[in-house]
């Protein structure tokens, strides 16, 4: 589906094999996964980090450089959002723009009765949200077909697209993807102009 993905994963002997390394080997890995990966042409380059504010988010905000902005991720419930709290500080001491915060693992529709169960609550995200004054992009529910999906390698946002969940992350993509678009069209135009 042309997208690339790289991860330490794929580089260790076994998928047991424990990472034990200190700041400096993961800022180093890091670099490597950035800098050395023949990438090619790329859309968007997307960083997945662990939650939290340590040396894997804070080295790839100073290889990056300028990057576009953060996504952050939580779900409902307060002991997330506390840490998520402290997710959007950091970005914000970084000075790297916060482009909305994604409330995962909202509700569940469950699969008998169609009804949605609140497993871990919902509406956390976006008050969070509200409260540090960033973007609210949307709620994405559990939904087994996904985590199946991705446990077999499928991009679910195709196969899945009108399930609720698929419906849900198109949602949220859709302003990043915006936000993406708008200075290509102001370069084009800016172009034309000078032709």
């Amino acid at each position: 589906d042309g997208l690339k993905v790289m991860s330490i994963a794929f580089l260790l002997p076994e998928c047991d094999t424990a990472v034990i390394w200190r700041g400096p080997m993961k800022a180093g890995v890091i670099e490597q996964l950035l800098r050395d990966v023949n990438w090619g042409e790329l859309d968007y380059l997307v960083i997945d980090c662990p939650p939290g504010t340590g040396d894997e988010p804070l080295s790839v905000c100073q290889l990056v450089g300028s990057a576009d902005g953060a996504v952050i991720v939580t779900t409902p419930q307060d002991v997330a959002t506390a840490n998520v709290r402290r997710s959007i500080r950091f970005c914000r001491d970084l000075k790297l723009p916060v482009l909305g915060v994604v409330e995962n693992m909202s509700g569940l529709v469950c699969p008998a009765c169609g009804k949605p169960i609140e497993v871990f609550g919902s509406g956390g995200g976006e008050k969070m949200a509200a409260q540090m004054d960033v973007p609210f992009l949307g709620r994405v529910p559990l939904d087994p077909a996904i985590g199946k999906a991705g446990d077999q390698g499928i991009l679910s946002t195709k196969r899945y697209a009108a399930t609720e969940a698929g419906q849900a992350m198109a949602r949220v993509i859709a302003p990043l993807v915006e936000l993406s678009e708008a200075p290509a069209r102001h370069d084009r135009s800016e172009r034309r102009r000078s032709e």
